[in-house]
């Protein structure tokens, strides 16, 4: 596989799962990728733990290389050890973009290209949370059915695309890291 590559299996998830299950106010506090009109991720729900400063101004350069904590890197500190065992794994010296997706059943993150800092200046990873059959992960001419516990580096630069034919919710942490 060239846009795929499995670097981690069975990530014990199960307590980011209760955290995010026990604060369900969390989902959408920040809703610009999922509302912004011009999103492919329309479809989704997001809670963001660390992530750009968003300016005031809509019309301002947004820096989406230096990234800052959100209220979820306080309220869900169980993700904290996944994410800085994946940084150590890969030799991260910079922590991006982590947000934490949903993508319901029978919905869909159509295709698309990732642009900016997420691209050009870190890696991307995806953290499987929940994933059941059905749930498929494209990029290009390359499909995969994540499963739970798994990480993968992702190419994002490419087109790519998510659909949820499974029974229930289709959960990730995605992490933008920068390595040596």
């Amino acid at each position: 596989m060239k846009n795929f590559l499995r670097i981690a299996e069975g990530v014990d998830v199960l307590p980011i799962l209760n955290a995010i299950q026990s604060k369900p106010e969390l989902w959408d506090e920040n809703s610009l990728r999922t509302t912004h009109p011009a999103s492919p991720h329309q479809e989704t729900s997001d809670i963001w733990l660390w992530f750009n400063e968003i300016p005031e101004d809509e019309t301002a350069v947004v820096n989406d290389i230096q990234t800052m904590p959100y209220n979820a890197w306080r309220e869900l500190p169980q993700v904290r050890p996944v994410i800085f065992d994946l940084m150590r794994r890969v030799e991260g010296v910079q922590l991006g973009r982590v947000i934490i997706t949903k993508l319901p059943p029978g919905k869909k993150i159509p295709p698309h290209e990732d642009h900016g800092a997420p691209v050009d200046f870190y890696t991307r990873y995806q953290i499987v949370l929940q994933s059941f059959p059905g749930t498929l992960f494209t990029i290009e001419d390359e499909t995969v059915n994540f499963k739970r516990g798994e990480v993968w580096r992702i190419d994002n630069s490419k087109e790519h695309s998510v659909v949820n034919n499974g029974t229930d919710d289709r959960l990730v942490i995605i992490a933008d890291i920068r390595s040596c």
